[in-house]
C-alpha cells in the first residue's frame, strides 16, 4: 500500500542510489519515491570510481542530482591523485555539491592525518567552485566543526546529525544545515528529537541515507527514499506543526542550499 502523496514535493537531500542494494530495482525505487511525494533526490559519491556511474544515473532521471567527493570511510580506496582528479571533475561536470566528505574516527584502521588532509583539500575545492559541502562526521563532530569554522567561507549540511544541542548550535552559527533521517523516528533518540523539535526550521533538511539507516517502521530492512515521508511525519509531530509546513520549509532549504531549479 502506497503512502498518500504529500501536498508539497519533498527533497531527499542524501541518498546513495548508486549502491548495489538498488541494482535490481532502481527504477521501481525512484518511482515509489515519486509516488510518495519525494520528487527531488541528491546522490553523493563515496569514491572516484562512483563518479561516472552517478553522472549517468542522474542524467537518466529528472530531479536526481549528483554530488561528487571522497568519503572518509573509503579512505583505503582513495589514491593521492584522486583529490586532484576531483578538481578536474568538478570543472567538467557541475554537481550540486562536493560530497560525501568529512571525518570518521569511529574506525581505528583509517589514518586520521590522511583523512584530515583529504577533508581539508576537498573543502578548499568546494570554496574554489562555490559549491556547498555534504559532510560526514562520525565520532569526529567537534573536529569537523572546528575545521569548518577554520575554513570560514562554506555552506553545506552535516548529514545524519547525531550530536548535542550545543554542537547543533555551533553548526547553525556557521550557517550549516542538519540532515535528519530515519534515526529520529526511534523513540529512544530523545536527544535528537529534542533538537529537531526546537531547532530553527531554516537549518533542517530531510534525508534517507538509503539504503542505510531505515526508520523505526522498517527496522532491519533496506531503506528507500520514499521513507522520507515517514521522517517528515515524525518531525511534524515533534514540532506540533502541519506536515505541509515542514515539507515546504525543508524543501525550500534544500533547493536554496543546492541551488536546485
Amino acid at each position: 500500500m502506497h503512502e498518500k502523496r504529500t501536498r508539497v514535493p519533498l527533497v531527499d537531500s542524501h541518498v546513495h542510489l548508486d549502491d548495489q542494494a538498488f541494482a535490481g530495482d532502481l527504477e521501481a525505487v525512484i518511482e515509489r519515491a515519486r509516488q510518495s511525494g519525494v520528487d527531488t533526490l541528491v546522490v553523493p559519491a563515496v569514491d572516484a570510481r562512483s563518479w561516472p556511474e552517478i553522472r549517468q544515473l542522474c542524467a537518466r532521471h529528472a530531479g536526481v542530482h549528483p554530488a561528487y567527493g571522497l568519503h572518509p570511510l573509503f579512505l583505503l580506496q582513495h589514491a593521492p591523485e584522486h583529490v586532484d582528479a576531483l578538481s578536474s571533475w568538478l570543472n567538467e561536470n557541475r554537481p550540486v555539491a562536493v560530497g560525501e566528505i568529512g571525518l570518521d574516527f569511529h574506525r581505528d584502521d583509517l589514518d586520521r592525518e590522511l583523512q584530515r588532509h583529504c577533508f581539508w583539500r576537498q573543502l578548499q575545492l568546494a570554496g574554489e567552485h562555490d559549491l556547498p559541502v555534504i559532510v560526514h562526521a562520525r565520532g569526529a563532530l567537534e573536529e569537523v566543526t572546528l575545521t569548518l569554522r577554520r575554513n570560514g567561507r562554506l555552506r553545506g549540511v552535516v548529514h545524519s546529525f547525531s550530536g548535542s544541542e550545543q554542537q547543533a548550535r555551533q553548526l547553525w552559527d556557521l550557517g550549516f544545515h542538519l540532515g535528519i533521517g530515519g534515526p529520529v523516528t526511534y523513540e529512544r533518540a530523545q536527544r535528537l528529537r529534542r533538537i529537531v523539535a526546537q531547532m530553527p526550521i531554516e537549518f533542517l533538511l530531510l534525508e534517507s541515507d538509503a539504503p542505510d539507516q531505515p526508520g523505526a517502521a522498517h527496522r532491519g530492512e533496506r531503506n528507500e527514499p520514499a521513507h522520507v515521508v515517514e521522517v517528515l511525519r515524525c518531525i511534524a509531530a515533534l514540532r506540533n506543526a502541519p506536515e505541509a509546513d515542514i515539507a515546504a520549509a525543508t524543501s525550500a532549504n534544500a533547493r536554496r542550499l543546492f541551488r536546485l531549479n
